[in-house]
């Protein structure tokens, strides 16, 4: 799959983030690196863990690397959890339910990626 076709599958924007990036060269060397971000694992512990600062801080990451890469679905989810988070919330399970999912959707297609 191109990149072009990697930003519909995942719901993201191309145009937008090649505006930020320049050549698709540096969108795919970051786009690549993101499985390496431990931000969702971290969410996700720090949500076991009842841990409502640092799983903020976590989701707040994890939406802005969304942010700056054009991964506009993942980045709204991650958004929503983050802002249940900053009002000092726990009750994310059905936010975190469909992120989870948009980010193995995210991690399958970098994947696949050519």
């Amino acid at each position: 799959m191109n990149t072009q076709q990697f930003y519909q599958i995942i719901g993201g924007n191309y145009a937008e983030t090649m505006g930020r990036f320049v050549t698709e060269e540096r969108v795919l060397r970051f786009v690549r690196k993101f499985p390496a971000d431990g931000s969702f694992a971290t969410l996700k512990s720090s949500l076991d863990a009842g841990s409502q600062e640092e799983a903020f801080r976590a989701a707040h990451t994890l939406k802005g690397v969304a942010q700056n890469l054009g991964f506009n679905a993942l980045f709204e989810k991650a958004a929503q959890v983050t802002d249940i988070l900053r009002g000092g919330s726990m009750e994310v399970a059905a936010q975190m339910e469909e992120l989870e999912q948009l980010y193995r959707l995210t991690l399958e297609s970098i994947a696949a990626l050519d």
